[in-house]
């Protein structure tokens, strides 16, 4: 089935079954709890009797050293995109693993070092000073492993939200990247010095096991899969148009994009290969149903890379890599579905609102923004609307400045049937956790509730 986008023809899903699909995420965390618990086992069943305060101390940094290793594989796994994981846990899901798996991996650095260099000036009865310059300076790879260490602290102050907020994303994006290094170094070192290691064969090839699994999952899901995609798609802007004050949609023409395989409600991350945009990637949604020859992004200016958007010209090369998300069509498990979008949150929504399978009457989408110049894309979603006997509201603040209402009160007033639906929300966090909570109070469960954010 088709429909049009601007008088093109797009493509147009087949329902999925009404029933949502089963959450992999418990799975996930089964399989990252149950390696821990290995690393454990390995330390019990390769360690004699611990004996003494400086016995315990050695032991518990030893342990907080193997968890430090094996926290930095999930890390580097993590980081590797791997589509299974950004479109069935959900891209803001895994981006909050990733966070937390970093914080854990950090503190645990911190008590491997403390519980080690205490331990070891205590059995050579030397001041905690001098064994560390020791250990530092005259132990196999240990220069490695400080190095790494001393990376792994620094991206962690980067990326703690009260610096991040004061840095830019180039800087913090590049920085990140350090992780890499550091976990090659902190890698060496502990099979050099890891007593579990030592004279233990299984132990080691199961460590190289576990980071070569790693590191191949960012040597295919990071450069290879990108490499391949833009090779076959030839990505180009094709044209720039404004929308909204301070928001512009850009299409983008590119070879065979039926086989990328894009959803509408997902994103990909889009480095344009123009001036300074060139060095960075930055995620945005696809704002209308993807065509097997042109893709569309809608960005609002809120930063120095989202304004130059605004003024690419056509022809520039365009690499991405993707796509990702799980705000799609997979998740709805109710015929009737309520999309609720914030600002430029109406991106991936707008493409949902276009594509998700609907009798007359099923579809409602609920608009928010501050004035009626802020509500981007409303011509195509009235027609849209009109195209599909779906209903499309806005909810604008008041010429004295009153937030409308999206109370659970005001949501029933629109849809007295409300606890029927399934709601897909986009927009900005605020909003986000008022609506959320309306919905709840109106007899939506959570289960049925789905966004995605990525504020971490």
């Amino acid at each position: 089935m088709t429909t049009t986008y601007d008088g093109r023809a797009v493509r147009r899903h087949a329902a999925p079954p009404l029933r949502a699909r089963r959450d992999p995420a418990p799975v996930v965390l089964a399989l990252v709890y149950a390696g821990a618990a290995a690393v454990l086992a390995l330390w019990w069943t390769g360690t004699a009797t611990v004996v003494g305060a400086d016995g315990w101390l050695v032991g518990a940094g030893r342990i907080a050293g193997l968890l430090t290793g094996y926290a930095c594989a999930v890390l580097v796994a993590l980081m590797a995109r791997v589509p299974a994981l950004e479109r069935r846990v959900g891209s803001d899901r895994v981006a909050r693993w990733h966070a937390s798996a970093g914080r854990w991996t950090v503190s645990l650095l911190v008590v491997h070092a403390v519980c080690v260099l205490l331990g070891y000036a205590m059995q050579d009865h030397s001041p905690v000073v001098r064994e560390t310059l020791n250990v530092v300076l005259h132990y196999p790879d240990m220069l490695k492993g400080t190095l790494g260490a001393a990376v792994l602290v620094a991206v962690a102050v980067v990326s703690a939200r009260a610096v991040r907020r004061r840095v830019s994303y180039e800087t913090w994006y590049y920085l990140h990247l350090l992780t890499y290094a550091a976990v090659f170094l902190a890698f060496f070192h502990q099979l050099s010095l890891g007593a579990q290691f030592t004279g233990n064969g299984m132990a080691r090839a199961a460590w190289y096991l576990l980071y070569g699994g790693a590191a191949g999952l960012v040597l295919w899901y990071r450069v290879l899969a990108p490499v391949r995609l833009n090779a076959r798609h030839r990505l180009r802007v094709e044209s720039v148009v404004r929308e909204a004050p301070d928001v512009h949609s850009v299409l983008i023409r590119g070879e065979h994009l039926s086989e990328l395989g894009a959803e509408a409600g997902q994103f990909l991350r889009w480095r344009f290969l123009s001036g300074s945009l060139r060095w960075t990637s930055t995620p945005y949604s696809l704002s209308a149903a993807p065509r097997d020859d042109f893709l569309r992004i809608t960005v609002k200016s809120a930063g120095g890379h989202s304004a130059a958007v605004a003024g690419l010209r056509p022809g520039t090369r365009v690499w991405a890599e993707g796509p990702y998300g799980a705000l799609t069509a997979g998740r709805r498990s109710r015929r009737k579905v309520l999309l609720i979008a914030g600002g430029v949150g109406i991106t991936p929504l707008r493409a949902l609102f276009e594509t998700l399978p609907a009798r007359p009457g099923e579809l409602t989408l609920l608009y928010r923004a501050s004035t009626p110049e802020g509500l981007a894309l409303w011509g195509e979603l009235e027609r849209i609307a009109d195209a599909r006997g779906a209903r499309v509201y806005s909810a604008v603040n008041a010429p004295d400045g009153r937030r409308a209402d999206l109370s659970a009160d005001a949501l029933r007033a629109v849809l007295p049937d409300i606890a029927e639906h399934d709601a897909f929300l986009c927009g900005p966090p605020g909003l986000m956790e008022q609506a959320h909570a309306a919905l709840r109070a109106a007899g939506v469960p959570g289960r049925r509730i789905h966004h995605e954010s990525f504020e971490l």
